[in-house]
């Protein structure tokens, strides 16, 4: 029986192309459906849904694979969009609760920082998907 080469699918010149498409198709998913979720009200992080976590599992798994390759900037966007929009999300939350117990002003602030936080992972997503289509890296990842 002949041994298993087991090389880097990176350096044979491989990137993982499906996965990575794969996390933008679940990660857009996610913002897309915590925005348009219950009747139009936002979610408080557009990426903590199975949809947006199933992205950034996908992402993570891939990264190695990816590594030197122009996928690997778009996994470490991913990423980075998942991290900082669930970090907003935690932000409007702690609003949310600390001024509608004061000013009844934290529900209006709050949505307002996750309709944002929602608009700003799709605007990335699509961002990144228009250069991934033409097979080229994130600027500056």
């Amino acid at each position: 029986m002949a041994d298993y080469d087991a090389t880097n699918a990176a350096v044979a010149g491989n990137p993982p192309v499906s996965g990575a498409l794969l996390a933008y198709l679940m990660v857009g998913l996610g913002a897309i459906t915590a925005l348009v979720s219950a009747g139009g009200v936002v979610v408080a992080a557009p990426l903590v849904g199975l949809f947006g976590i199933i992205g950034v599992i996908v992402a993570y798994v891939k990264r190695d694979e990816a590594e030197g390759t122009w996928v690997a900037s778009h996994l470490r966007w991913l990423i980075r969009t998942f991290w900082y929009s669930t970090f907003w999300g935690v932000v409007g939350g702690v609003i949310f609760v600390l001024l509608f117990i004061v000013f009844l002003l934290g529900p209006l602030l709050a949505f307002g920082i996750w309709g944002v936080t929602s608009l700003w992972v799709i605007y990335r997503v699509i961002r990144g998907y228009l250069l991934f289509k033409d097979s080229r890296p994130i600027p500056g990842m």
